[in-house]
């Protein structure tokens, strides 16, 4: 448009000046044109930079298991499971800041009992700071964290002493409750250093972190290595404070477009028990997408809590290791942003 409303001009004034008859003011008028056809357009505007990546990963999968007259025996069954992985990420010169909240929550009903029981139930958020130092590969980090779970878990036993087919409510009654919202809740802010040698991988020492325990439901709180308040009552502190230091290692691995891997291992020791083991949490996730919107998915979650008391097969309680690991497909939808 530019460009034509230059030629409009300059033929009017070429037009002028060969009616008028006047040679000079011809030239400079065909000298005038040429130089607004050969001129060019005014460079756009730069886009602004965008320094936030975000993406959100959504999931439901279901699964069932139909028997019909099966000598081996087993029961028929359902499986619901959702889950959300979102990820909001700011970079911009010497600085990072990453966030993610991963939330999974799903169901199962078996026909040998008359109840709908939940078989996954996890928040997990994760925000980490970094600075760059002068050194290579290294900044200066804090690092925060957050776990917990929905609502109340429980273990069902086989309800006892029973002279009919047990009722709902009797399976209700022979549950164990082992979990709740804020039951328990770890909190963590760590201060330390944040090595990224690959784009892939990166490690954080806090040797500065401050923890905070919660146990909201009295009847957890010894279970879960709660201070006593008076042991003859059997009541234990809601909270517990912990200073200590963690360390954290991430991994992720794209095989490709379709295949992921990520894996997360951390270790928190407090100074305040100095002759208690480290806390350990490792977790891995196996992503594969077979199609546009549907996924098949591997997971694992690994604990380590010398506080926390567990019931062992044999009946005994104790220390020792707790490990989950889920076998997931279903639809799966991406919502991403690239800078």
């Amino acid at each position: 448009m530019k460009k034509l409303i230059a030629f409009a001009g300059a033929a009017l004034v070429f037009a002028a000046a060969a009616y008028a008859q006047e040679p000079a003011t011809t030239a400079a008028a065909e000298e005038a044109a040429a130089a607004l056809a050969e001129g060019e357009e005014a460079p756009a505007p730069e886009p602004k930079p965008t320094y936030w990546t975000l993406s959100l990963q959504n999931n439901i999968n279901f699964g069932q298991t139909f028997l019909s007259q099966w000598a081996a025996g087993g029961y028929n069954n359902y499986t619901l499971a959702a889950g959300v992985d979102a990820n909001a990420n700011y970079a911009k010169g010497k600085m990072i800041w990453n966030n993610r909240l991963q939330m999974d929550y799903g169901f199962l009903y078996s026909a040998d009992k008359p109840i709908v029981q939940k078989n996954k139930d996890r928040i997990y958020l994760e925000s980490k700071w970094g600075y760059e130092t002068p050194i290579r590969h290294l900044s200066y980090s804090a690092n925060f964290d957050f776990r917990t779970q929905f609502n109340n878990n429980y273990n069902y036993g086989t309800p006892t002493g029973l002279t009919t087919e047990p009722t709902r409510q009797d399976w209700l009654n022979a549950r164990d409750l082992k979990s709740g919202l804020f039951s328990p809740a770890y909190l963590n802010l760590g201060l330390g250093l944040l090595w990224t040698p690959k784009p892939w991988f990166s490690l954080n020492v806090a040797p500065l972190t401050g923890g905070v325990v919660i146990v909201q439901d009295d009847l957890l709180r010894k279970t879960y290595g709660m201070e006593v308040i008076d042991e003859t009552a059997g009541t234990y502190k809601p909270v517990r404070l912990e200073f200590g230091a963690q360390l954290k290692a991430d991994a992720s691995f794209v095989v490709n477009e379709n295949l992921k891997y990520t894996t997360q291992l951390a270790l928190f020791y407090n100074y305040l028990t100095p002759k208690v083991e480290p806390r350990i949490n490792w977790d891995n996730k196996v992503f594969w997408k077979l199609a546009k919107y549907f996924a098949l998915t591997v997971s694992t979650n690994m604990i380590y809590d010398p506080l926390v008391i567990l019931q062992k097969k044999d009946g005994s309680e104790g220390k020792g290791l707790q490990f989950r690991e889920f076998l997931e497909f279903g639809f799966t939808y991406t919502i991403a942003g690239k800078k």
